[in-house]
């Protein structure tokens, strides 16, 4: 499939540059598949669409502060790191701006006393940067780090993106970009959607900076994916298992969960469950990829040629999800990660 296939027009002033006044005032349009009906409502509403018996999948990943500015120790010029994820022990992969600065041997200070030497060339332009602190090192990258919001959100990250910029719910640290569909859930939605006897499992999967990768090849199926590392507990594989067997629906709480659970899904007794355990995974859903375990989506709306809008193309109708995008554009729905949400069901 040609690349230009997945674009559409997106007026800049729909991007949203900051989150909704509250969690769950986004809007949200809901999408039913067998009719093609769309309903215009707002994320608190998201309770009516769910049935007891139903699974909700969320991504409890943890986005670090992951963005870090201080200077080059031998000439004093102002540096600024994004780190990738950890290689091992102190040692991080980090992108670097500006890149030619730095050389096996450079010394950056963030602060007195927390400093990272370059080791080594990474892939794509990236260092391998070990670090040198004191006490622990989370505790002091959350005193001087900064959260690394997406570079469509054209502001410095301030107080309020330290909270809005991270799920209720998250918990392992790992991620440099939010499960942005998550944003929109508040523990009190949660709390209702359990007492309304719907499941909620939580998997893990750390989203890496490949997620705002373009797409670049003309023709999709040479695009090669990023990979992600991912969990999935032994509670929460039986828990959705148990789910998928009495006929309830898999509801995954955006792209990064169905990548988690398809990436999981192995065929045993002549049917898809999900395996638990982890592992790395670059899986690419385009359209004509066969979904095992998911039955509806809960996701924002996407970057035009982006991986992400190629996954939904592939969950419902390409032609039909750039449709349903153009309705969004004309309604003046909030575009990316701050933005509005979109029910497929």
């Amino acid at each position: 499939m040609n690349i230009n296939e997945f674009d559409y027009h997106l007026p800049q002033e729909l991007i949203a540059q900051k989150p909704a006044d509250r969690r769950d005032g986004s809007r949200l349009m809901a999408v039913h598949r067998d009719s093609g009906k769309m309903e215009h409502r707002h994320f608190y509403d998201i309770l009516e669409y769910l049935n007891s018996g139903d699974c909700l999948v969320l991504n409890n990943s943890k986005v670090l502060p992951a963005r870090l500015f201080g200077e080059k120790e031998q000439t004093g010029a102002k540096v600024e790191f994004l780190l990738i994820k950890r290689i091992e022990g102190d040692v991080w992969e980090t992108m670097v701006r500006p890149g030619k600065r730095l050389k096996p041997g450079d010394t950056v200070a963030f602060s007195p006393s927390f400093k990272a030497e370059i080791v080594d060339y990474g892939q794509d332009g990236t260092r391998l940067a070990r670090f040198r602190y004191e006490g622990i090192f989370m505790e002091r990258l959350e005193e001087l780090g900064k959260m690394p919001l997406p570079p469509y959100i054209e502001r410095a990250s301030d107080v309020e993106d330290s909270e809005r910029y991270q799920t209720v719910y998250c918990k392992e640290e790992g991620s440099v970009a939010a499960p942005t569909a998550g944003l929109h859930f508040t523990e009190e939605l949660l709390e209702q959607a359990e007492k309304k006897g719907v499941q909620i499992a939580y998997v893990t999967l750390h989203v890496g900076i490949g997620t705002f990768r373009p797409v670049k090849c003309e023709n999709i199926e040479d695009h090669q994916m990023h990979f992600e590392e991912y969990e999935v507990t032994r509670e929460t594989a039986d828990r959705i298992n148990r789910v998928k067997r009495a006929g309830g629906r898999i509801i995954s709480v955006g792209t990064t969960s169905t990548r988690t659970l398809e990436s999981a899904a192995v065929l045993k007794d002549g049917r898809y469950e999900v395996r638990a355990g982890s592992g790395s995974t670059g899986i690419f859903i385009y359209p004509g990829y066969e979904f095992k375990m998911i039955d509806s989506l809960i996701t924002n709306f996407h970057l035009p040629k982006s991986t992400l809008l190629m996954l939904i193309s592939a969950f419902y109708d390409r032609e039909k999800i750039l449709e349903i995008y153009d309705t969004a554009v004309r309604e003046k729905y909030r575009f990316f990660s701050y933005g509005d949400a979109m029910l497929l069901i």
